[in-house]
């Protein structure tokens, strides 16, 4: 890293460190829980062996628990360089990659005009193959706003198609990809060229921070709200840490033109910007995270169209795994967390085939699965979720922006989401499996 753009503190402790330190806590716990649960396997062995209770409690209550001290002790020692120049000038080019946002793009482009980025900013909004009013909306904002905005139509259907024919018209040294119905802090594009400018030789890209607009529309909603702000958020920081964030998510990041051409572009697959990251990965480069880029997008209302969205981004995590093995990529950060990726299909199966029924039988009196030593797990996620909410809070206080406090929410977050969660995951890995249709809209 270079050391005269970045200044650490007296007491920083490396990153190699702190993945020790992190780990040995994480080994810790896992040991102290297999402790408390030995009369919980003893007794579910009884019904259906030692091997297979121990495969569903690892998967239930271990590897989870596991994972989680990781992700707490990670975020608790971590200390990230303050950036120095929060008002950087630097020319940048905005790709929206827009399908059918008619009633969306004037919107995103007056939030992107209200950006207090003082640099040279490039709008382009690439229509693909939209049958509505996308590209006269957007022409029509552009000229009342008095922004430079190219609309570039692409009818072949695909977002990474629409992403790459925008890739061609950039000639900046920072792209930056933001999706069509995505409305940005006034500071969010400031906040994300500060950060990569800051960031080692070897950065590539930098994800923005996601959060809810809608929350309030209703308990589906609000749940997903507080999995953005606690639950996406803090895995992103984590991974930052370990400078490997392994989704740049196309919905609002930043990436050096020059690396995503190397690489050839988007990918064709359906979690373009999941295999898009981890092919960058495997170059030998880093991705960072900036919470303080602070972007704001409409959640699904409905229960099918949060399938549809969460199943697609289980599919693309597993395209990512099947097109870049985890123990072939060059960093020993990044073979780790990507590595964590290939367990995640195994947790949501046991979750969604044994929690979820053992959960019902017990409401039956049938305890074999869960019964009174899982709820030892309730103290521990109210315990994480309370130490991340207030990292998270920093965030906001930053920003001037409040959140509302949204409790029944947070309840429903804790206790139900995973239950809807898990299910969905493992419906969209099935997709993978029998090579369904893919869309992306």
């Amino acid at each position: 890293m270079d050391n005269k753009r970045v200044k650490y503190k007296k007491n920083y402790i490396s990153v190699s460190y702190k993945f020790l330190i992190s780990h040995i806590s994480a080994l810790i716990w896992t040991v102290f829980a297999i402790y408390i649960s030995i009369n919980w396997i003893n007794d579910l062995s009884k019904i259906i062996t030692l091997p297979i209770a121990i495969i569903i409690i690892a998967g239930i209550a271990y590897i989870p628990g596991y994972l989680n001290i990781f992700l707490i002790v990670s975020l608790i020692i971590d200390n990230p360089p303050a950036l120095e120049n929060t008002h950087p000038t630097d020319d940048i080019t905005i790709i929206i990659a827009a399908r059918n946002e008619g009633d969306t793009i004037a919107n995103t482009l007056s939030y992107v005009a209200n950006q207090d980025y003082t640099g040279k900013c490039k709008i382009l909004v690439i229509d693909n193959g939209s049958t509505d009013k996308t590209a006269s909306n957007a022409i029509k904002e552009a000229a009342k706003l008095n922004i430079d905005v190219l609309v570039i139509r692409e009818d072949n259907p695909g977002k990474y198609n629409a992403l790459n024919t925008g890739l061609e018209y950039v000639t900046t040294n920072f792209v930056i990809t933001l999706d069509a119905d995505t409305l940005l802090h006034k500071s969010a594009v400031r906040y994300l060229v500060a950060r990569i400018k800051i960031a080692p030789s070897e950065i590539c890209a930098v994800a923005g921070c996601m959060l809810a607009r809608n929350s309030r529309d209703n308990l589906l909603t609000e749940m997903q709200s507080w999995d953005y702000f606690l639950g996406i958020a803090s895995i992103k920081r984590m991974q930052g840490l370990y400078q490997g964030v392994l989704v740049a998510q196309g919905a609002f990041s930043i990436y050096k033109t020059k690396n995503i051409k190397e690489v050839y572009g988007w990918p064709n697959a359906i979690g373009e910007d999941i295999v898009l990251t981890w092919n960058l990965l495997n170059k030998g480069w880093i991705t960072y995270f900036e919470p303080l880029a602070v972007a704001f997008t409409d959640l699904p209302t409905s229960l099918r169209s949060f399938s549809r969205q969460r199943s697609r981004w289980a599919r693309g995590m597993i395209e990512a795994l099947k097109k870049i093995k985890p123990w072939k990529q060059p960093k020993i950060y990044i073979k780790y967390l990507t590595s964590v990726n290939l367990i995640m299909p195994y947790l949501d199966f046991v979750y969604t085939f044994c929690w979820i029924p053992g959960l019902i039988l017990a409401f039956c009196g049938i305890y074999w699965v869960v019964g009174s030593t899982t709820l030892l797990v309730l103290p521990l996620t109210f315990i994480s979720y309370t130490i991340l909410y207030k990292y998270q809070m920093n965030v906001f206080k930053n920003l001037n922006l409040q959140t509302r406090k949204n409790m029944f929410g947070f309840i429903f977050f804790v206790l139900f989401y995973q239950i809807i969660m898990s299910p969905v995951s493992v419906w969209g890995y099935l997709q993978e499996l029998f090579k369904s249709e893919r869309k992306w809209k």
